[in-house]
């Protein structure tokens, strides 16, 4: 998730774990440790753009990251704040909680995370939530400026923590509901329309749970299509070939053994002009839901790899402009 939920996530789980103990302090410990995992954000100033996908939600996303950062934490804590009131018990308990809720959360969009790192490189993704979405962390958000404003110790605190989480929490299984709702009829419209598949999965387009990106896998490609929980209509899919074979000449190249290993085989190849460009399908597509020729947002240059900075996202909001919101918001509620 944007590191913004996790901030506000952090600091309403604190509150819950040792508002009574710590204080305000509590907050700040805990979008803190919240955000910890992410630290790994510093390979990136010596890793090329290939491997710092890769390395980002690696082995700081793993469960023994948290096994092992979560007594040292509370020693260190036990340290700085020695008279706190907080048994090491307790910071253990606040600091597992806070490191596990973290890469939990994570899981639940595209990107996938690496629980079981170092011993397992496989990524676990749910692809219930889009990086951000403000239906999720806006309630997370008016607990967090709750929290800020009320004095501490005041009766209220515990329960706006409570509030911001639950409902969070309810929208998340809202999300499960919508996903399963989509899987089951994408599903149906693929054997109507007798698309086999071997391997399938839906993820929520960005900022909503109502309007979901839905890719079908069989031996030599991929079906996608849109389907929002408001259409009536069958599901629209159009084919993407693999074209694996234009990776031939690339495949001695460190990046592209990577990227194949990132994209867990969700991707095609394919032709811009004399350049040959590597898409990781998980991601979705610009504007694909309008624009049936989209490319997808995931895109690498292999031929140009200084030019793919910040590759996860460069396309994630390309062309769009007031007219694109509009037909955004029109294709979510069915049209």
């Amino acid at each position: 998730m944007d590191s913004l939920t996790h901030i506000v996530l952090g600091a309403a789980i604190g509150e819950v774990l040792a508002g009574r103990t710590l204080g305000k302090k509590a907050l700040l410990i805990g979008a803190i440790a919240n955000s910890l995992p992410d630290i790994d954000f510093i390979a990136a100033f010596w890793l090329d753009t290939a491997r710092d996908v890769l390395a980002h939600r690696g082995i700081t996303h793993s469960f023994l990251f948290v096994a092992v950062m979560t007594p040292l934490l509370s020693f260190l804590a036990g340290r700085l704040f020695p008279r706190s009131g907080m048994t090491r018990r307790s910071w253990r308990v606040f600091f597992g909680v806070e490191l596990f809720a973290h890469i939990f959360i994570d899981a639940f969009n595209a990107y996938g995370t690496g629980w079981f790192e170092p011993f397992d490189h496989s990524r676990v993704s749910f692809h219930l939530l889009f990086v951000a979405d403000p239906f999720y962390s806006t309630w997370l958000g008016i607990a967090f400026v709750a929290l800020l404003v009320l004095r501490a110790g005041h009766p209220a605190r515990r329960k706006w923590a409570w509030t911001g989480i639950l409902l969070s929490s309810a929208y998340l299984c809202y999300c499960i509901s919508n996903k399963a709702r989509i899987d089951r009829q994408a599903k149906v419209d693929l054997l109507a329309q007798h698309h086999s598949y071997t391997r399938y999965f839906s993820t929520p387009t960005p900022l909503n749970s109502w309007l979901w990106y839905i890719v079908a896998e069989d031996s030599s490609g991929f079906y996608t299509g849109y389907r929002s929980v408001f259409d009536c209509q069958a599901t629209d899919f159009r084919y993407q070939p693999r074209a694996d074979s234009l990776l031939q000449p690339f495949l001695g190249h460190s990046d592209v053994h990577c990227l194949l290993r990132f994209s867990q085989g969700y991707y095609t190849v394919e032709e811009w002009g004399d350049t040959v460009v590597f898409n990781d399908l998980r991601f979705g597509e610009m504007k694909g839901w309008e624009d049936p020729k989209a490319h997808f947002v995931f895109h690498y240059f292999l031929q140009r790899p200084e030019e793919n900075r910040v590759v996860v996202q460069r396309g994630r909001f390309a062309g769009w402009n007031g007219s694109t919101l509009r037909a955004f918001i029109r294709r979510i509620g069915g049209n």
